[in-house]
């Protein structure tokens, strides 16, 4: 769930802390790789020059309070560091063990927890059906359900549309992640089944039941005892929602009215198997060398076959490739795709393995270069995906011998031209605006409540002469109606952390009354997951 949120630009005094550069001590030295074939490489595993005051020198343009970062490369990690603090306004510095949601990069330990699953022979193949697995298992096609698999839970190519049924997970709803799962029947497919990418998280969250249904054990419980305890993690957790009193841990921050500020963590078990994980520079470092390694452990055991590895990495899902912004030219690719739970394309004659992770908070990223037993995985608590993705590139140029480019100043004239193109969408809709003209029907017209097949139903009441509307499965969705024009009302939620107020269109019939309405984000930066555009709200029938 890689959320992309625009900044406020404010000044963030951050301090640089080392935790330690030398190989974790419980990490021994793994098999000596061949040599890279292309002699530009650098060969030794050194950290880059002048790291830390790159790190710093991102941390305070993108106003980042903390940072974890891991390099591992050759068998041995590099650096396992933190930079800065916790959070804001407090001294506590982070440090290798400090903890961060690490997001989507959540869905590789999915990936891998099913192909130990069907190594184990609990799950047959990568390509057995999911109902025969979960016999319960429905989405809206009969056709998709019947020939849907293991595989295609994985890949973003079952039809469903970008983020399709987030609002089921964001914010938490008091839905179980059965009833999730079970509302997917109700999900309306945006295309053909296999016939292009389109990421979504429902279908990781189905992934996550069908790992309890095959071994007898809760996700969670499968990450902590077959990943977490083998490989050594031993501070991750797979939920935000445990004790985290006295935790080494990272508070979120976010770019609020006012500034970057700390705000609440999204504390929700329901979407754990797409996006759950706690997770330290110390950890992703042993993580990043089992993944280089094709799942061989420290010890010399595994965590999965050679075989498994291929799968996780091969390229199932093409994706678009759209030139990069003209600072970003290097980053040109000649080949992109999903494969379980990573991406892959090519980066410089390389191929590149890698995902990216974004809650309300936190947004991370780890690569990896298996040619030249390369990893790097950045965490930061604030929302700043240009922060991670300088400090990636940086690193992935040094040890592949290239030019060396400022990527921070790159990504940040990228970011401002991208705040100037919302500004623009944003100003041209004023303009558009019909003010002047109100609604048709008073208000208490409009005030009913409504259901869509997927998500439940959607109260709109009328409150001391205004409209509210309320989500009912979803406590942290409570709004206040604003009329815009015509039928059309802005929906500015209460809780302002969220980011994601929404046009509301009402269609009046010819004999006056409401038909439906349609949503949509009111700002180009409202996260994917709120995909209020998914939404068909129809007056429930006793309340016509």
């Amino acid at each position: 769930m890689m959320r992309k949120r625009a900044i406020l630009l404010a000044v963030v005094l951050v301090a640089v802390i080392w935790a330690g550069g030398a190989p974790l001590p419980d990490q021994a030295q793994a098999p000596a790789r061949p040599a890279a074939a292309k002699p530009s490489v650098a060969q030794v595993a050194a950290p880059p020059p002048g790291l830390d005051a790159m790190v710093a020198s991102v941390m305070k343009t993108f106003e980042v309070p903390g940072i974890g970062l891991a390099i591992v490369k050759d068998g041995r990690v590099v650096a396992a560091k933190g930079y800065g603090v916790r959070k804001l306004g407090e001294p506590a510095a982070v440090d290798a063990r400090t903890l961060f949601g690490i997001a989507s990069n959540t869905k590789a330990f999915t990936a891998t927890a099913l192909g130990i699953l069907i190594e184990d022979k609990k799950i047959a193949s990568w390509d057995t059906p999911v109902g025969r697995v979960m016999p319960w298992f429905q989405m809206s096609d009969p056709y998709v359900t019947r020939e849907i698999t293991v595989r295609d839970l994985l890949v973003h190519r079952s039809g469903l549309g970008l983020g399709a049924g987030d609002l089921l997970l964001w914010p938490p709803s008091t839905y179980s992640r059965r009833e999730i799962v079970e509302r997917l029947r109700w999900i309306p497919l945006a295309r053909s089944f296999r016939a292009a990418y389109a990421y979504d998280n429902m279908l990781y969250v189905a992934a996550g039941e069908l790992i309890e249904t095959a071994s007898g054990m809760s996700w969670e419980d499968f990450i902590v005892e077959r990943i977490f305890v083998k490989v050594g993690m031993g501070d991750s957790r797979p939920r935000h929602t445990a004790d985290t009193a006295g935790l080494n841990l990272a508070f979120p921050h976010a770019p609020l009215e006012g500034g970057v500020r700390a705000v609440a963590p999204s504390e929700n078990d329901n979407m754990n198997a797409a996006g759950g994980i706690l997770s330290s520079a110390a950890d992703l470092a042993k993580w990043m060398l089992v993944q280089l390694a094709g799942g061989e452990l420290a010890d010399g055991t595994r965590l999965f076959s050679s075989r498994t590895a291929r799968e996780l990495t091969t390229l199932v899902t093409p994706m678009p490739i759209a030139p990069p912004a003209p600072e970003l030219a290097s980053q040109r690719m000649n080949f992109r795709g999903y494969a379980l739970g990573f991406n892959v394309n090519d980066y410089r004659g390389r191929k590149l393995v890698s995902h990216t992770g974004g809650l309300t908070g936190y947004v991370s990223r780890l690569a990896m270069i298996p040619e030249i037993g390369l990893g790097i995985a950045v965490l930061t608590n604030q929302e700043s995906g240009e922060a991670f993705n300088a400090i990636v590139y940086a690193v992935l140029d040094h040890y592949l011998g290239a030019p060396k480019t400022d990527w921070a100043s790159a990504y940040l004239k990228v970011r401002d031209r991208r705040r100037a193109s919302t500004d623009e969408t944003l100003a041209k809709a004023a303009e558009r605006r019909e003010a002047g003209i109100g609604p048709s029907l008073p208000l208490e017209r409009y005030a009913t409540v409504y259901e869509d097949a997927w998500y439940g139903p959607i109260a709109v009441t009328l409150e001391g002469g205004r409209l509210v509307m309320s989500f009912d499965k979803t406590p942290g969705f409570v709004g206040d109606l604003e009329h815009w024009s015509r039928e059309t009302f802005v929906v500015r939620w209460r809780d302002r952390e969220l980011r994601a107020d929404a046009y509301v269109t009402f269609v009046v019939g010819p004999d006056g009354e409401i038909v439906e309405a349609r949503m949509k984000p009111f700002s180009p930066d409202v996260d994917f997951s709120y995909d209020f555009q998914d939404l068909l709200l129809k007056p429930k029938a006793s309340d016509k």
